[in-house]
């Protein structure tokens, strides 16, 4: 589910850096929607700024990624995007952060980075160099990289978050891909071969995602050549199951937002008292506005998932009859059907308190014994929810690299 890689406190740093170096009713998404072209999906892509490396590399320094800056070799070029995507059956605008790496003795691969979960509106990736992800530094290491907003940020802000809805989330990433490297051809920018996806929490998720719609979608034109993905929500029964075991939770703003998100993509419209204490129910309107960290929500909701739930919903994570039309989804936004079959790696802290190791556990399992031979699994020994994305792109940074020689 979350989380971003730069703490805010860092914003004021960033910018800077940056300032030495020169922002049918029940309205489900159609099961088969058309197929578009990067044309039809592109919408436009502003020019932001250039940043030296050497900003790049003192910015990795004072946000943590020290351990990167000898990989973070080239100037790069940004650009805020706007495109299109599928959502409830219809086309919405949506924006995303393109980062091109500046005189790269060959052409680049394209990268798509996805974020983790983010509540304020203004950390949306599309707002740098005025907020961060850390996955900027990606495109100085030598990728065009992509990072996608998702639904509910940057442009499309003014509807609820899709949070941890398979179709639309894939959908946000794929488009991107598309429609950036239409404008690319457009703009005579040369690109590899090769595409790779990575992500961290929420991120993690949409990179699964999104490989499953790339490679059992050929007509979408994309080839996966890796993916690497940390600590996602790939299964959310077993997620759920494990919220309802524990006796407290770390980040109830999760749990907030999660339900929140189901009832108005799946236009449940139920009054949040069926599934919250009548509290925290009252309070969440307001604490999911986009103007409030992640540690403000969680500090004004409780870790204890029995004081938090209605006693009636806290009962039913337990009973699978219980809140069918909720299990129903659960189960489809998992990844139960498929295998990968392009080379991925999966990374999981062993103390992660947010998103539960278990679930990239069960979810590695299930590959492995359904025919999936290119898949790893790297548990970080100790490593929490905030602490365990340094060591994943350790391991993830020089094998991407490695694939595009």
């Amino acid at each position: 589910m979350k989380t971003t890689l730069l703490s805010s406190r860092w914003v004021l740093v960033l910018f800077t850096v940056w300032c030495l170096g020169s922002c049918n009713n029940s309205n489900d998404p159609d099961p088969n929607p058309a197929v578009l072209t990067g044309e039809q999906l592109f919408v436009s892509a502003d020019s932001v700024t250039t940043i030296p490396k050497a900003q790049l590399q003192t910015l990795a320094t004072v946000a943590g990624f020290g351990a990167f800056t000898a990989q973070l070799k080239y100037d790069v070029t940004f650009r805020r995007f706007r495109y299109k995507t599928t959502y409830q059956g219809q086309l919405l605008e949506v924006s995303g952060m393109l980062a091109v790496p500046r005189n790269t003795p060959t052409p680049p691969a394209i990268l798509s980075a996805q974020h983790g979960t983010m509540f304020k509106y203004s950390d949306a990736p599309s707002n740098f160099p005025l907020t961060f992800t850390g996955f900027e530094l990606f495109a100085s290491a030598g990728f065009v990289t992509l990072i996608p907003d998702y639904i509910g940020l940057g442009v499309s802000s003014n509807i609820r978050q899709s949070f941890y809805d398979k179709p639309s989330t894939a959908g946000t990433v794929v488009d991107m891909i598309k429609a950036a490297k239409y404008y690319l051809q457009q703009k005579k920018v040369a690109l590899g071969p090769r595409l790779f996806l990575v992500g961290y929490s929420e991120g993690g998720y949409a990179t699964m995602a999104a490989q499953q719609v790339i490679e059992t979608m050929p007509e979408h034109g994309l080839t996966l050549t890796a993916a690497a993905a940390g600590a996602g929500g790939y299964d959310l029964p077993g997620m759920l199951s494990s919220v309802a075991a524990t006796p407290t939770y770390a980040t109830p703003a999760f749990l907030g937002l999660f339900l929140q998100a189901y009832n108005t993509t799946y236009n449940w419209n139920r009054p949040l008292t069926d599934f919250f204490q009548a509290t925290y129910a009252a309070k969440l309107p307001a604490l999911l506005d986009g103007m409030k960290t992640r540690a403000e929500i969680d500090a004004a909701l409780t870790n204890s998932p029995a004081a938090l739930f209605t006693p009636t919903f806290y009962a039913s994570l337990s009973n699978p009859s219980a809140e069918p039309a909720l299990k129903q989804r659960l189960q489809e936004n998992s990844f139960f059907n498929w295998v990968p079959t392009s080379p991925t790696r999966l990374y999981h802290g062993t103390a992660d308190g947010s998103v539960f190791f278990s679930t990239s556990q069960s979810t590695y399992d299930r590959f492995r014994a359904t025919g999936a031979t290119n898949v790893t699994f790297t548990p970080i020994s100790g490593g929490t929810h905030e602490s365990s994305i340094i060591p994943m792109m350790a391991d993830a940074l020089p094998w991407l690299q490695s694939l595009n020689p």
